[in-house]
């Protein structure tokens, strides 16, 4: 991920509103159900409209990566924020490179999204004291 990169922004967005006080809420359900392994060789994946949503408790912030195809056959992954933003596109690259850019994209999300919750609610403290032998 570079500087400026709009996951980061986002990520601090849902940041800030978690953190202020009395917003702490019990962990919701992923908003995405896990996937197994990445099938990005699998020929019975259509790679054009293939998407995944990102991490978050409000839809408005949630990222969104949906690949397409052009009229030359390349594809595009469109990468937006919440239901009115302009996509940010990347490409042009293969079927299974765009599959595997939205996967990709995806698991860095939930990974980064699951770091700033576990900061924000203590979950790497306890997890620090019960390996410790404290908890």
């Amino acid at each position: 991920m570079g500087k400026g990169d709009p996951t980061d922004n986002a990520l601090a967005a849902i940041a800030s509103i978690l953190d202020k006080p009395g917003s702490v809420r019990p962990p919701e359900k992923q908003a995405v159900e896990p996937q197994s392994a990445a099938p990005a060789a699998s020929p019975s994946i259509e790679a054009d409209g293939y998407c995944k949503t990102g991490p978050g408790p409000m839809e408005s912030i949630r990222f969104k990566w949906t690949a397409r195809r052009d009229s030359g056959g390349d594809f595009y992954v469109d990468e937006t924020i919440g239901d009115h933003s302009a996509p940010i596109v990347s490409g042009p690259m293969s079927r299974e490179a765009a599959i595997k850019f939205v996967d990709d994209r995806e698991k860095e999300a939930r990974q980064r999204f699951e770091n700033i919750r576990n900061e924000m609610t203590g979950g790497d403290a306890a997890a620090d004291l019960s390996r410790k032998g404290g908890g």
